[in-house]
């Protein structure tokens, strides 16, 4: 049986490990470029950033010279956040656009992510078609078709200009502390450049990437070093964007941290005031809280809630009309202004409203009372199914009928890792342990 290739996000593993290798990428890139350059002529290009992973230059290399041999134009910008990577492709005129992350993961793992030439992800069809000339293989064009390379030194700086342009006009940031976390990733030098040419006083944290301490301690996924900064440094605000930026968490001046559903449910409200939020709704997954549900309802919105991961949301969004989406893990997807999810666009954002309002951080991060929520993670081996374990599927069918008319239960594989994430919502504490711990036991007893 055939491995698939891509996953919720892309491809993604363990560098140098299938499928995370350079001759994988290479046919990757090879299979991609067949796909784009379907009418044989030349001029196609596509545009390829990264984040600051070890592995992305032999993946970088590897993208470049299977491209190359079908006839694609590479144009290389570097590290930079993957937001960007949408944007530019479709302002640059390309055919396609390549990511190279593995997100929030560590630093050993990798990821690549194909963006259309309107800046999307690419839908689950042409994923399957370039699997399918991955598997059945591509030939070279001839010499003279060969594509050629070129590094675009500005692209950062592109990104930057066009992200100052969603702020306010006539507004600046003078007077506002800042503590900005870039997670030694792709945004380490972007986001303190935009907030400080807004006019923010600026706290860089995160930005001394080596390789190795991408998301190590810092962080959309680790904000205890940026909590601590805001309130030893009195900032106004703190903002953690993960590896690739495309993830937001944010701080205010009292340490506390908003999750992505915390800053969804200002914007929709903000806007819903304002009459652009678009279609009275709010695209979200299933992860959402219940808090944020009950919170919309009140306010008279909707909330449409999708499958995990933040295609699944544009997708929802796109086929609904509506302008506003995102994740509880970050992503704020607004597609008045990007493709994707925009963690430095959402800081952004969320600083207008300060700005606006006059209110401090914590009178906006915090919008509704959530649920209490709690998440466990099971690692499982590779070829193991713990899900369809006897055990594992009486232990869920007894949690939903405890919490049946209580809370909420969602059991789910990751796309990205192989992880089986138990959640549930209630607001009897007691409750939410018991059926929480009896799943994780059953499954970690199909995992041994």
């Amino acid at each position: 049986m055939v491995k698939k290739l891509f996953g919720t996000d892309g491809v993604r593993g363990l560098a140098n490990k299938w499928p995370m290798t350079a001759e994988m990428a290479l046919k990757l890139g090879a299979a991609a470029g067949r796909h784009f350059r379907r009418d044989g002529s030349n001029g196609h290009r596509v545009v390829i950033g990264k984040d600051t992973r070890l592995s992305g230059y032999m993946l970088e290399n590897a993208l470049t010279a299977g491209l190359t041999s079908t006839g694609m134009n590479v144009l290389l910008l570097g590290p930079v956040p993957t937001p960007a990577v949408g944007r530019l492709t479709h302002s640059m005129r390309a055919d396609l656009g390549i990511m190279i992350s593995a997100s929030h993961n560590p630093f050993h793992d990798n990821g690549i992510k194909f963006f259309g030439p309107d800046g999307f992800k690419l839908s689950d069809e042409a994923e399957a078609e370039i699997e399918r000339l991955v598997h059945d293989g591509v030939t070279p064009v001839q010499a003279h078709n060969i594509g050629r390379a070129k590094r675009i030194d500005e692209g950062r700086m592109r990104y930057t200009e066009y992200l100052k342009t969603t702020f306010p006009e006539n507004r600046r940031l003078t007077g506002i502390k800042v503590v900005i976390d870039c997670a030694n990733g792709a945004a380490y030098r972007t986001a303190p450049e935009t907030l400080w040419e807004l006019g923010a006083d600026i706290v860089p944290v995160g930005v001394s990437p080596d390789g190795t301490n991408i998301n190590k301690g810092c962080g959309s996924t680790d904000t205890a070093l940026a909590a601590r900064t805001v309130v030893e440094t009195g900032a106004d605000l703190g903002i953690c964007l993960d590896g690739d930026a495309d993830r937001i968490m944010v701080i205010d001046e009292k340490g506390q941290v908003a999750d992505g559903d915390q800053i969804m449910a200002l914007f929709a409200s903000h806007w819903a005031d304002e009459g652009r939020l678009k279609g009275g709704a709010l695209v979200a997954t299933v992860m959402s809280n219940l808090g944020l549900e009950r919170h919309m309802a009140a306010k008279g919105l909707d909330l449409v809630r999708t499958k995990v991961g933040d295609r699944h949301v544009v997708e929802a969004m796109r086929g609904g009309g509506f302008n506003l989406g995102g994740e509880q893990s970050g992503h704020i997807v607004m597609t008045d202004y990007a493709t994707t999810g925009d963690g430095l666009l959402a800081g952004l954002q969320f600083l207008a409203c300060m700005v606006e309002t006059g209110k401090p951080a914590s009178e906006l991060c915090k919008v509704f009372d959530t649920v209490p929520q709690l998440l466990k993670n099971v690692r499982y081996g590779e070829g193991q199914a713990p899900l369809e374990d006897d055990n594992v599927k009486a232990a869920i069918a007894d949690a939903e009928r405890k919490l049946d008319g209580q809370g909420r239960l969602l059991i789910r594989k990751s796309g990205t890792e192989p992880l089986i994430r138990v959640m549930a919502e209630s607001e009897d504490d007691v409750l939410l342990t018991q059926v929480v711990d009896g799943i994780v036991a059953e499954v970690e007893a199909a995992a041994r």
